[in-house]
């Protein structure tokens, strides 16, 4: 069997840079050799050679985080190249990746989140306008950042001044959102027009951490994850329609990963992940793995489903 030559994208130029590097390490020592013949591109320094071998390439797997990789950018790139590649296209990968438009969706399509306002720049010197219209405590990010970067937890108004810098020092478009108190869970979604939602996974991070900031996240033992969660039947379908829903909602495919919180009067929808974390230890490989996916199956889900996305797209483009 002719093997798959697969680009391995990853690194980049956000600030989640050596997430991307260490998840590329993981996938590339995973991927099958007799399957796949791997080429790694990091887009900080091999755009123009990954141009030139566009045409020798079968598909691209992009394990890019925040800004230039998870937001369309590279999506587009490729597409201008004409190499599919797994998950979101440019507009789900957009849309997805800021957190206002994600939420405005995600309401339109009568799912529940939490109050919101989008701060302006005037706010930092005067936050007043934004504690006249949401209740502490005060959720802080930006809204093009992933890993929680420049996100703050605000409980008393003169932590919200401060709290508006560090996330503007990030991104020029800041959201100000009600935090909800309760278990945080996530639902992966795996395939392009029949869905399948994972099982649900829950997060706790150990008590030194007030919320699944960038260090609970990756400092190894910071968290512990339950999978699959140990909620209530109609809770775990709740979750799962919501997470099917949210990814229609944003015109994804391939996968997702939706994060929500459990509160006492219902669940709540945070963000959409489009390109998920990717060893065998996160959140979505995890919750793959209770569903009977080796790691490496997972992978060749993944790209099967990508090298069936461009068959779709030829099959419309000649009707």
């Amino acid at each position: 069997m002719e093997k798959i030559r697969l680009a391995l994208i990853a690194g980049g130029t956000s600030g989640e840079r050596e997430v991307s590097l260490k998840g590329a390490a993981e996938v590339e020592q995973a991927l099958d050799r007799e399957k796949y013949e791997v080429s790694r591109y990091d887009p900080a320094t091999d755009l123009a050679r990954l141009a030139s071998d566009a045409p020798g390439l079968d598909v691209a797997f992009i394990l890019l985080h925040g800004l230039h990789g998870e937001d369309g950018t590279m999506q587009g790139f490729l597409d201008l190249l004409g190499l599919p590649y797994q998950g979101a296209g440019v507009l789900g990968s957009a849309l997805a990746m800021d957190k206002n438009l994600a939420k405005t969706l995600y309401r339109l399509h009568g799912l529940p989140v939490a109050a919101w306002e989008m701060a302006r720049p005037e706010d930092r010197r005067d936050p007043a306008r934004i504690l006249d219209r949401l209740r502490l405590p005060l959720v802080i990010k930006p809204v093009r950042q992933g890993s929680s970067i420049g996100m703050s937890i605000v409980r008393e108004p003169r932590q919200l001044a401060p709290a508006l810098e560090t996330a503007f020092r990030h991104d020029s478009e800041v959201m100000v959102e009600e935090y909800i108190q309760g278990r945080e869970i996530t639902v992966g979604v795996l395939g392009n027009r029949e869905l399948e939602p994972l099982p649900v996974v829950e997060i706790i991070p150990d008590r030194r951490f007030e919320f699944f900031d960038y260090d609970a996240k990756y400092q190894p033992g910071a968290s512990r994850e339950i999978c699959p969660a140990e909620i209530e039947p109609r809770l775990r379908d709740t979750a799962w329609q919501y997470a099917l829903t949210a990814h229609r909602a944003l015109q994804l495919r391939g996968y997702s990963r939706t994060d929500m919180i459990i509160a006492d009067d219902g669940i709540y929808l945070l963000e959409t992940n489009t390109i998920p974390g990717m060893t065998p230890t996160s959140l979505l490989p995890q919750a793959a793995a209770e569903a009977g996916y080796t790691f490496a199956a997972l992978l060749d889900r993944l790209i099967g489903l990508a090298l069936e996305q461009r068959q779709e797209d030829a099959r419309a483009a000649g009707s």
